[in-house]
């Protein structure tokens, strides 16, 4: 009787060798391809991983001077009935609107505020309704050397109360302190690059991307109005401020 033989022939040999191999190479093939096509994102598009690519932020700051006010002043009228208080508002309202529509530097005139609440007394644990309170309110904006006679007239009008003032510059000012700005702050990135790049005796080589981050001024900062009554000697003084303009960029560069 003829037995099998349990031991390998040397063709099984080849081919238990080209399978090992065929399944220790393909893992090794798979991670060259992915390390080739990895990429890093970034805001305006993709760097490859493999580039040596220095990210540097710069910051521009421009300030300007101010020479419009926003104003933001009304009427507040308390009375017995809600009608009788909501009517006198209405009608010296009015008549401040009406003036400041006539004056040729007031821009932006608008509505800012209109209130109408009642008015409790609180004693003896008991609350009492005494009459209501109507409240008007407009803002505009006028020349800063302006500001305090428009103030002081408003009131002669019929405005009663003054809620505050703010500083903003002209918006084509503005607008090119912006690019003034951002051309600082290219400057500035390139200098950072520059001096980091020196100290470890590397060069530039060219930049691969940009991206340009806020270039905004902040919200001016409201300031309440040294007013006067209707009827004294002395004049509102507005002085004006300065507005900073900021501006981001930031650099890509391959070295």
């Amino acid at each position: 009787m003829k037995l099998w033989s349990t031991r390998p022939n040397q063709s099984s040999h080849r081919k238990w060798a080209m399978a090992l191999a065929m399944m220790t190479l393909v893992p090794v093939v798979g991670l060259a391809v992915r390390s080739q096509v990895a990429m890093a994102q970034t805001n305006n598009g993709p760097v490859h991983q493999s580039e040596r690519v220095l990210s540097v932020t710069g910051i521009g700051m421009r300030s300007i001077p101010t020479t419009l006010t926003q104003v933001e002043l009304g009427v507040n009228i308390e009375a017995r009935t809600a009608q009788a208080a909501q009517q006198q508002a209405a009608e010296q309202s009015t008549a401040v609107i009406e003036w400041l529509r006539s004056q040729d530097n007031v821009q932006r005139l608008e509505t800012s505020g209109i209130s109408l609440n009642p008015r409790y007394d609180y004693s003896n644990n008991r609350q009492t309704l005494t009459g209501y309170q109507a409240t008007n309110t407009v803002s505009f904006r006028v020349p800063t050397a302006a500001a305090g006679p428009a103030i002081d007239e408003a009131v002669s009008q019929g405005a009663t109360q003054i809620n505050g003032i703010s500083f903003v510059a002209e918006d084509d000012v503005i607008a090119a302190a912006r690019q003034q700005a951002l051309a600082s702050a290219v400057e500035d990135a390139q200098q950072q690059a520059d001096t980091v790049l020196s100290s470890l005796g590397l060069s530039p080589a060219e930049i691969v991307n940009i991206s340009i981050g806020s270039a905004s001024a902040p919200v001016p900062r409201p300031v309440a109005p040294e007013s006067r009554l209707a009827d004294s000697a002395a004049s509102t003084i507005v002085l004006g401020q300065e507005q900073t303009i900021n501006g981001q960029v930031t650099l890509y560069i391959r070295y």
